[in-house]
């Protein structure tokens, strides 16, 4: 029988009113200051956490303010490694000084979409977690290259699956903009994760796909995203399914 212990995580310190997902999630990822937040939203980030004992991560991006990260960029994987370890150890610096510990790193928006579907880059952002701490974990889009590249790299991984985010047949997400991107149903995005705990096919187009995660991401600045996560941590509860961090 397949072991039903998941993470729940939610992007946070990205300027949304977030603080009751803390209540609510297993682990966070926190802006690093690039696409989003400042060294004092990473404190209040990093204190919440602590106090609720919540599993601190680093969520680093593009420094592209204008579209929060979301606007796929063009940079040589070398100054995409050297633009990583920046921002993982802005946080980690700032979490030692509060008596904390960052325990993963999860890339954010267009530069997490497009090492899940390019080599390079991949190894790039693997290179960047192992150069900071080899004993960070790396999380990723389910199935997408930024696993295998952390394997090739040492470091442990989480595959990452989405229960507010409309999936393709082949396991990539619906580009946001796109008809279905974003699933604002609190019912529907209970069943996905429902679906993604119990390893069991998730509604994908015109068909369905099957996703293996270890953690399910929650977005923290969605439309009614507290309502949500209450229904997704509730569903999941309902069914026997361990919440922890990975």
């Amino acid at each position: 029988m397949r072991d039903m212990t998941i993470d729940l995580n939610a992007d946070v310190a990205e300027g949304a009113d977030d603080a009751a997902l803390y209540e609510i999630v297993t682990s966070v990822n926190v802006a690093c200051g690039a696409h989003a937040g400042n060294e004092d939203a990473m404190r209040s980030a990093i204190e919440r956490a602590r106090s609720l004992g919540v599993a601190i991560g680093a969520h680093p991006g593009y420094p592209d303010r204008e579209t929060m990260g979301r606007r796929r960029l063009t940079m040589a994987p070398y100054d995409v490694e050297r633009m990583l370890v920046e921002q993982i150890s802005t946080l980690r610096r700032i979490a030692a000084s509060m008596g904390a510990r960052v325990r993963h790193v999860k890339p954010h928006g267009a530069l997490y979409n497009q090492a899940a579907g390019d080599t390079l880059l991949a190894r790039a952002v693997a290179a960047a977690v192992a150069a900071v701490d080899s004993a960070l974990t790396l999380v990723g889009l389910a199935g997408g290259a930024t696993l295998d590249a952390g394997r090739a790299a040492g470091l442990a991984v989480a595959a990452e699956a989405f229960c507010d985010r409309g999936y393709r047949e082949d396991g990539t997400l619906v580009p946001r903009g796109e008809p279905g991107a974003l699933i604002d149903d609190p019912v529907r995005a209970a069943a996905q994760a429902l679906a993604v705990a119990r390893g069991a096919p998730v509604v994908a187009g015109s068909g369905t796909v099957l996703v293996r995660a270890d953690t399910i991401c929650l977005h923290g600045d969605s439309p009614g995203a507290v309502a949500t996560a209450s229904a997704v941590r509730d569903a999941l509860e309902a069914a026997g399914v361990r919440l922890a961090a990975p």
